[in-house]
């Protein structure tokens, strides 16, 4: 037998630590070579891990919700030879959980079963057959003669035994309001990523916010004219966006402090803010400049999938240049956004609803949205945010104009 320790993998893109979201085994398994065996979330993503061993699970290192450190001890695996496997399969008494008893040995199976229902008769002693759930409530402190065994006919479980061991967290009461406390909930993974960079960001960079309301009547009457495979109304302001972003290429931009410089990029990686059960991520549309309607379309929606599924890859979450954040999605009309650092911009669209407009001298009733731009006073001043913002503006109130000058 050789016990194999699993240390948590590089997991990449600069990532040093991960919370355990959720374990794909149980100790006593048995494992192959490249199984997942958990499930953890980094600051980008969440991912299985393979486990590069074959063999027993013995010990599982941490507790679904912890945070895990890169190079710390994962999980422990026996391996154990073909001939010592094969003599665990045969029901020598100390089986292991999750190997069983083959197939072709029924006679061996009914002996095994005839010993658990008698030791769950005797009161002298508990009914346990796996030395693995021993030696968990030795490590636990737990007493098996005072368990009930809720396994088949009363055979004491792993379960049984992690059971006897949970207690409920005291709700406890803020000293500060006197109120009871519901629940606490840990700062970790994804949502202590997000609070980093939301910390981050404002406490770097001297933000400053110009907002617009825009006729957007025109855009809508636009889709409505086009097939039912026309891009949708995020990704033809998205275009708007990046076409904007080339003339005003200060809004696309990084502040390197170390540099004490502004680099710019020729080209735009669009993010894309998007809400899931795991948090506020976003995902990049890499290249956008060289996509139409249709192809930012099809990119906006395979990304926003994926964050919401949490397939996206690290690199996908973390290479925006410039954010779009469509919260009209939320049903509300504005909102002052923080940027997603190292970002130096980013620009929200509420929801479009009517509202009564001037046209012609004369009150109509439009189809309103209201833009809002929040950017980094260290790479622009006003004229050049304004600038933007209207230009962004003007092309969702004359959409065609602009698309024959994209």
């Amino acid at each position: 037998m050789s016990a194999q320790v699993f240390t948590l993998p590089d997991l990449g893109e600069g990532l040093t630590e991960a919370n355990l979201l959720r374990w794909l085994v149980k100790v006593g398994d048995v494992v192959n070579v490249d199984a997942p065996v958990a499930e953890v979330e980094t600051a980008k993503a969440a991912v299985e891990v393979p486990s590069p061993f074959g063999g027993v699970v013995t010990r599982l290192h941490g507790d679904e919700g912890s945070t895990l450190n890169v190079g710390e001890p994962l999980i422990s695996i026996e391996t154990a030879p073909a001939a010592y496997v094969e003599e665990e399969r045969a029901g020598s008494g100390n089986v292991l959980i999750g190997y069983g008893t083959s197939a072709d040995a029924p006679s061996r199976r009914r002996r095994r079963g005839a010993a658990q229902r008698s030791a769950a008769r005797e009161g002298d002693r508990p009914a346990v057959q796996s030395p693995i759930v021993r030696q968990l409530a030795q490590r636990q402190g737990v007493d098996l003669e005072t368990l009930t065994g809720t396994g088949a006919h009363g055979l004491i479980t792993r379960r049984d035994v992690e059971a006897a061991t949970e207690s409920p967290e005291p709700a406890g009461t803020d000293r500060r309001t006197g109120l009871p406390i519901r629940t606490r909930v840990p700062l970790t993974g994804l949502r202590k990523a997000v609070s980093d960079t939301l910390t981050r960001s404002r406490s770097e960079i001297p933000e400053a916010t110009t907002w617009v309301d825009v006729d957007a009547t025109a855009l809508l009457e636009l889709r409505e004219q086009l097939n039912d495979a026309a891009p949708g109304i995020l990704a033809m302001v998205a275009r708007f966006v990046v076409a904007g972003l080339a003339r005003f290429p200060e809004l696309n931009s990084r502040v390197d402090t170390e540099r004490a410089e502004i680099t710019q990029f020729d080209g735009v990686n669009l993010g894309i803010a998007a809400q899931t059960d795991r948090g506020l991520v976003v995902p990049a549309v890499r290249d956008a400049h060289r996509l139409g309607m249709r192809g930012l379309d099809a990119e906006i929606r395979r990304l926003t999938t994926a964050a919401r599924e949490a397939t996206a890859s690290a690199s996908e979450l973390s290479s925006g240049s410039f954010t779009l954040n469509n919260y009209g999605v939320l049903g509300v009309d504005g909102s002052a956004a923080i940027i997603n650092h190292p970002e130096v911009a980013i620009l929200g669209m509420g929801r479009i609803i009517p509202r009564p407009w001037v046209v012609a001298g004369e009150i109509v009733p439009r189809r309103i949205v209201q833009l809002s731009l929040v950017f980094d006073h260290r790479v622009c001043d006003g004229g050049t945010a304004g600038g933007f913002l209207r230009f962004v503006a003007d092309a969702i109130e004359a959409p065609m104009s602009a698309m024959a000058e994209l």
